[in-house]
């Protein structure tokens, strides 16, 4: 059997009271753990008790003891135990002494850029979206339940589906993206803003709306997952609706255009 240790949450929400803010949720973290075969999940809770333990007495007390693991593999800069006393240097000099073998996972990269979780935020903030499943394996997107918005988007014609921004879920950059909406398993083209919608909105509150290029049906309810692709254009307060609108009816055929050249 093989078995697969995380954190509830980061270790930085204990260590320096932050909260960095993360590419996937928890639930799809211990989703993407099943899809790659791996028997179980064990969540921890990062606390004094971890903070503190000692390298030697976190390998021995709980690796050891609990799993009697004959395999273990880390990355290359996996850091253990109080002030990161434990890596993978650590983890193989005790290999004979607790009788496991340890594999160490190298640097990964791509175009000759290290695959880190860092430079897949920074592509993120920047809305650099294209490039990201190079990084990911994935586009980065957004899952949420649909609610109901002001129906201004059906008045000019552009009904959208709007999904609350997850706090956890760090920040993409604010504007217009072509996008692919996944319901039920059937994926549909779209445009999505992301934004506070300075034209329309005085609350300001930040909000995930898409328009399906290729759907009429009622998503009130649903939930839904939304691929950020390509990024269009920034977040622009208009002077008017028909302004609003006749931005939205170009971002649309630039979208048409970008999906009629790239298969999804």
């Amino acid at each position: 059997k093989s078995a697969a240790i995380t954190f509830r949450e980061h270790p930085l929400c204990y260590l320096q009271n932050r909260t960095p803010q993360y590419i996937i949720s928890l639930e799809d973290r211990l989703a993407l753990i099943e899809q790659q075969g791996i028997d179980f999940a064990y969540v921890l809770d990062f606390d004094e008790d971890i903070a503190d333990a000692l390298a030697i007495d976190y390998l021995k007390n709980f690796l050891i003891k609990n799993l009697k693991p004959r395999y273990i593999t880390t990355g290359f800069n996996h850091y253990f135990g109080a002030n990161k006393q434990g890596d993978a240097a650590f983890l193989r000099a005790y290999q004979q002494e607790f009788g496991y073998k340890f594999f160490e996972i190298p640097p990964i990269t791509f175009n000759n850029t290290l695959i880190s979780s860092s430079k897949i935020r920074q592509m993120i903030t920047e809305g650099d979206m294209e490039n990201i499943p190079d990084l990911l394996g994935e586009y980065f997107y957004i899952k949420g339940r649909v609610i109901t918005g002001n129906r201004i988007g059906r008045t000019i014609s552009f009904p959208t589906a709007n999904i609350k921004y997850p706090k956890e879920i760090i920040k993409a950059s604010r504007g217009v993206y072509a996008a692919i909406v996944n319901i039920d398993g059937q994926k549909h083209k779209a445009i999505a803003n992301l934004g506070k919608r300075p034209t329309i909105d005085t609350q300001h509150n930040l909000l995930l709306e898409a328009h399906l290029l290729d759907f009429n049906g009622n998503l009130y309810d649903k939930d839904i997952k939304v691929s950020f692709i390509k990024k269009i254009r920034d977040e622009i307060k208009f002077a008017s609706l028909p302004e609003l609108k006749s931005q939205i009816v170009k971002d649309e055929q630039i979208a048409k255009e970008y999906f009629n050249d790239k298969k999804i």
